[in-house]
């Protein structure tokens, strides 16, 4: 009887972590303008950086 109340109890934990982590990636999601100029940085960061070596 305990076990089963502990067994959904768990499985009602685990659904709303899974649920509020979802949410946070939606809501925290870097936009693509972003994601693009980061790499065009880095790409070019890592050509200066190969051109001087």
């Amino acid at each position: 009887m305990v076990a089963k109340i502990w067994k959904k109890l768990l499985f009602v934990i685990l659904i709303v972590a899974c649920l509020f982590n979802i949410v946070n990636k939606l809501v925290h999601k870097a936009s693509l303008e972003q994601e693009l100029q980061s790499s065009a940085e880095y790409i070019q960061q890592q050509q200066l950086e190969d051109g001087t070596n």
